[in-house]
């Protein structure tokens, strides 16, 4: 069994460089897996990605001192999560909120990231696009729920997904 020699600290803007690789290959990941939409072919753009940074809410995942990952993981509220169609949310409590996460180069990085983020906070919500059948599968894993169906400020529909430390999911 491969062991793993990771870490997670706050990304830098001298990281832009390959936080953008880890994105070109997790939109290459996801057109390869039928999900070409999601990201389409330039997102996330770099002012996000700068803004994350100087917002100190971007994390870069370093295996060996290599790039393997990368996150947004922040406060709530997020305004996309107001609303939700087909289901509600478990709690109305405050909740911390991932997005943007892109692992290359090895298994089981997404993961690592997740539970970086749920050592971190007892209260988790995330989103991902209904073709994303690995992120979905990675969020169940890890003891999340589907909750039901949100929609981005552009209109577009996510899956819902949370977790909440102590409940049965």
């Amino acid at each position: 069994m491969e062991r793993f020699i990771m870490k997670i600290r706050k990304s830098e803007l001298s990281d832009l460089p390959a936080m953008e690789a880890l994105y070109a290959a997790a939109r290459e990941f996801m057109r390869e897996m039928g999900n070409p939409d999601q990201w389409g072919t330039v997102h996330p753009p770099a002012a996000q990605l700068i803004s994350d940074i100087e917002q100190g809410r971007s994390y870069l995942c370093l295996d060996e001192g290599k790039a393997v990952g990368c996150f947004y993981f922040g406060p709530g509220p997020d305004p996309a999560y107001l609303m939700i169609e087909g289901g509600s949310w478990l709690s109305d409590s405050p909740y911390w909120v991932v997005h943007r996460v892109a692992a290359a180069g090895r298994r089981g990085v997404g993961t690592f990231c997740l539970r970086y983020c749920m050592e971190r906070a007892n209260y988790i919500r995330i989103d991902t696009h209904e073709q994303n059948l690995p992120m979905q599968r990675m969020l169940l894993k890890n003891g999340f729920s589907r909750r039901g169906i949100i929609h981005l400020a552009n209109g577009d529909e996510r899956v819902a997904f949370e977790w909440l430390a102590g409940m049965a999911q």
